[in-house]
């Protein structure tokens, strides 16, 4: 074959398979946008028809919050696929059977398979948590190791099959395999409850104190600002536990979701303001505060 067949024949393929392999390349690129964009759209509707819903801006639904972390999943599955199905459709222009690379394949399959069993466990736990709706973007969670309540804590920003990206408190994106996530709190499902301790002196007069606090208790339930965040009354258990010297009063409150920390805050702001008067506080600024579910 001389150089003029050879470039009458470079140039016929150019024309017709090089041309169709440039438009591939191209629309594969393009539906990638666009499954892309149309990810971004849902989940913006989704954030603002979840802040019309609810009474906090900042918090999503766990309906709309599980809808949001499947598109992303959703989406990662589809740029996927158009990319693979491009990919073959490029090696048939080239005049390449598919059919040798079956075994070829297989073997590297095989071979991946030894290779990334740490990415197929990302890939099937994260199927878990989108299954089970173990979490969602917009949820605060604290992940350790089973059996302890100390770990990671931040609000998940992310999830697809094979990661979750948290930001902390401290502003820190922190991210984690899915297969390395083996202990989930969910501190923001369906409800939270926020647990505040009082020490007073024992030579305290309980009925005051419990009456004040109840009275507290009624006026933050009855203020505009927060009567939106609680989802039942609050109570004053009474006494928790009794020391040398001292006893705690507590109380409990049920509240929105991820809203504890708010309420807490409060609560504790008007009983040591309070109960500061009185005089019957144990080291008013030691105050032991825990949450619960």
């Amino acid at each position: 074959m001389n150089l003029t067949e050879l470039k009458t024949q470079y140039l016929t393929w150019a024309r017709g398979k090089g041309l169709e392999v440039v438009l591939i390349v191209l629309a594969s690129i393009l539906l990638a946008r666009a499954v892309h964009y149309l990810g971004t759209r849902v989940s913006d509707h989704l954030s603002k028809l979840a802040k019309q819903q609810i009474r906090d801006e900042y918090m999503l639904s766990e309906r709309n919050k599980h809808v949001a972390a499947v598109v992303q999943a959703l989406e990662w599955a589809s740029v996927a696929l158009i990319y693979s199905i491009s990919f073959v459709l490029v090696l048939t222009r080239f005049d390449l059977p598919i059919t040798t690379l079956v075994a070829p394949a297989t073997v590297v399959g095989v071979a991946l398979g030894f290779g990334a069993q740490r990415i197929v466990q990302d890939l099937l736990s994260g199927f878990f948590i989108f299954a089970e709706r173990q979490f969602g973007v917009g949820d605060i969670i604290r992940v350790g190791q089973p059996g302890t309540l100390t770990g990671i804590s931040g609000t998940v920003e992310e999830v697809t099959l094979r990661i979750t990206r948290l930001r902390t408190l401290a502003g820190e994106q922190v991210i984690l395999p899915n297969s390395q996530i083996l202990q989930v709190v969910n501190l923001s499902r369906d409800w939270s409850q926020v647990v505040v301790d009082f020490p007073v002196r024992q030579s305290s007069d309980f009925v005051q104190i419990r009456s004040l606090l109840e009275s507290i208790s009624a006026d933050l339930a009855h203020d505009p600002k927060w009567s939106g965040f609680l989802v039942g009354p609050i109570t004053v258990s009474g006494i928790e536990a009794i020391s040398p010297g001292m006893a705690t009063v507590r109380m409990l409150a049920k509240t929105l979701p991820a809203q504890q920390w708010e309420v807490g805050r409060e609560l504790r702001f008007r009983g040591l303001s309070e109960l500061g008067k009185l005089g019957v506080l144990v080291e008013p600024g030691n105050l032991n505060v825990t949450y619960g579910p």
